[in-house]
């Protein structure tokens, strides 16, 4: 395993297409920095969920100038109502400012760095700085959803769990800021075609060939 000084990733996908668990394997094994957009986006939906403030962008301020991201990663914000919510709070620019803002201050702080969501490679890392790779996650829908309906005890119908997967990933590749796209240079990964350890070593292989 090679040893880097300094390596930047950016792992972007759909709901529930399994990159937040690569992205989790990946910084495990190289040491890396991770961080989850989508729960920053989770977070405000929950709290504005929870207080209702009249000034949904001046309220997100303040909470995220208040709250480090080790706090955020420590609290349950995989509910089915913050995922039906945070579809819509995405599509607010002067909210992805303030969550992008949130993201970069943490990425000047590190060289080693995995960053997962929707536009990291397309917005985030785009430049200043670059991805030094970028990886693209699908998976098919069916196996995508029943994934999900895990992840939320089965709390909820499976049914009700589809429609809300279908509709996100519609919402985010077609909304006007910051559409979930996938980069020319990105690596496709079909995380449902390949087990936990294909996808790690799909990475690693592209990884280990970096200069």
């Amino acid at each position: 395993m090679k040893k880097f000084k300094k390596l930047i990733i950016a792992c972007d996908g759909e709901s529930a297409s399994g990159k937040s668990t690569a992205a989790k394997l990946i910084s495990r094994k190289y040491k890396l920095l991770l961080i989850n957009s989508g729960l920053l986006y989770r977070y405000a939906s929950k709290e504005i969920i929870k207080n209702n403030p009249k000034d949904i962008v001046n309220f997100l301020k303040k909470r995220f100038k208040s709250i480090s991201y080790k706090k955020i990663v420590k609290l349950n914000l995989h509910s089915q109502q913050i995922s039906n919510h945070v579809a819509i709070l995405a599509k607010n620019r002067n909210i992805r400012k303030i969550i992008n803002t949130f993201q970069k201050t943490l990425i000047k702080k590190n060289k080693k760095i995995c960053i997962e969501g929707r536009d990291i490679a397309s917005k985030i890392l785009a430049k200043n700085p670059k991805y030094d790779l970028a990886f693209y996650f699908k998976c098919n829908l069916s196996v995508s959803s029943y994934r999900r309906w895990l992840d939320l005890k089965k709390t909820v119908p499976l049914k009700e769990v589809k429609k809300s997967l279908k509709n996100r990933t519609k919402m985010d590749k077609t909304r006007k800021n910051s559409p979930l796209v996938k980069v020319k240079d990105a690596i496709l990964i079909r995380t449902d075609k390949l087990s936990k350890r294909g996808v790690l070593n799909k990475m690693s292989k592209y990884i280990e060939n970096l200069n």
